[in-house]
């Protein structure tokens, strides 16, 4: 198998992990990275296992929906009361992206889900996404892969 790796660093967005049972309850930044492993059988025309210069979606999504947002878990005890604060406010106070877990882990799940799909589709299933590396303030990092039969 082939394998390649395209990397987006530096993106800003906060999330509220409120299950923890400390400071991280409370919403709160990062500056994030994320590292998006493909792998294919056989290579394109060029010789690529992907075309980078293609991927400019996925760039394009990232900044769309993570850019300067904030994640909450679909769970959170106070999401309708957070939501609810643009509305109010009758301005954009904040960008919400709703997540089944703002976790890294969680984050790294999230992003293989949405990415793996369009991959594939870009390279008629030739490639696909094999993992996701997620790095919290260069710090901190999870890794999301499945498990391949």
């Amino acid at each position: 198998m082939f394998t390649c790796t395209k990397t987006y660093q530096d993106i800003p967005f906060a999330h509220r992990q409120h299950r923890h049972d400390g400071h991280c309850a409370q919403i709160h930044g990062h500056n994030w990275s994320f590292t998006f492993t493909f792998g294919c059988e056989e290579l394109d025309e060029c010789g690529f296992v992907v075309d980078f210069g293609k991927l400019k979606w996925m760039k394009a999504w990232i900044d769309e929906n993570f850019d300067h947002a904030c994640l909450f878990n679909e769970d959170d005890p106070l999401l309708d009361q957070i939501l609810a604060i643009n509305e109010q406010s009758g301005c954009k106070i904040y960008q919400p992206y709703i997540v089944d877990l703002c976790s890294s882990e969680g984050i790294a799940r999230h992003l293989y889900d949405v990415m793996d799909p369009k991959v594939k589709e870009m390279t008629d299933g030739r490639a696909f996404l094999i993992s996701v590396d997620v790095v919290e303030d260069a710090h901190n990092s999870a890794k999301y892969e499945p498990a391949r039969s």
